[in-house]
């Protein structure tokens, strides 16, 4: 049975963004084959899909390699996040649906609830998948894919603190949410826009070294259907 090539390319993706494989460190076709159990047709495509995405590059003499970004380079990913995520809110104001709103307003009384008895544990998580939904209900695949891709990056190359005052960050979300929920897209622009720059001091690069060191991978990717 094939394995699809999406399913390999979200676990080496998942693998790179946690440091399993350091920056710098080389990506061997038979090597990934063996270690997420698939054929190397898939981990090809999966390379080619990544190398498109930034993860990854083409080395003369060393072949796939895990990308090294610079400095520069994630200062620009954090900040157009902080220039499509108001965007994506604004659009969502218009087009978010009946579902998405009742999405977004269950994230925010669960942050607000675990912030609130200081269950900070899972609130990266919640935050998270409110910024996802969000993007959803911005009613633009481009747009969400986009605010997707620069999610992984961040992730990869930025450690970030949790807010010193949860509460506030999950009532900023809260605001964000009736603004969205009352169709007003300026409000919902400026509340994300703020929201994000506040969120962005809290982010610190990552300084690992480089090398074909590997950690252990917990992915296993010989299974029947892609991975959720």
């Amino acid at each position: 049975m094939r394995i699809p090539a999406h399913s390999v390319c979200t676990a080496v993706r998942d693998d790179i963004v946690a440091g399993v494989y350091e920056r710098g460190s080389r990506l061997t076709e038979e090597v990934l084959a063996r270690r997420y159990g698939v054929s190397r047709v898939p981990v090809r495509e999966a390379l080619r899909t990544l190398e498109a995405e930034g993860f990854v590059v083409t080395r003369r003499h060393a072949g796939a390699c895990v990308a090294e970004p610079t400095e520069q380079e994630a200062a620009d990913v954090l900040e157009m996040r902080m220039l499509l995520e108001p965007l994506g809110a604004a659009r969502a104001a218009q087009r978010r649906t009946d579902a998405h709103l009742k999405v977004l307003r269950g994230l925010v009384r669960l942050g607000q609830e675990r912030a609130r008895k200081g269950h900070s544990d899972d609130l990266r998580s919640l935050g998270g998948w409110f910024h996802e939904t969000l993007a959803q209900a911005s009613g633009s695949p481009s747009l969400t894919a986009m605010l997707t891709q620069l999610r992984h990056k961040i992730a990869w190359m930025y450690a970030v603190q949790p807010p010193s005052s949860p509460a506030d960050s999950w009532a900023e979300h809260g605001a964000i949410a009736d603004a969205v929920a009352r169709g007003d897209g300026e409000r919902a622009r400026a509340l994300t826009a703020l929201h994000a720059e506040r969120a962005a001091g809290a982010h610190r690069l990552r300084f690992s070294g480089t090398g074909d060191r590997v950690r252990t991978s917990q992915h296993v990717v010989n299974m029947s259907g892609p991975r959720l």
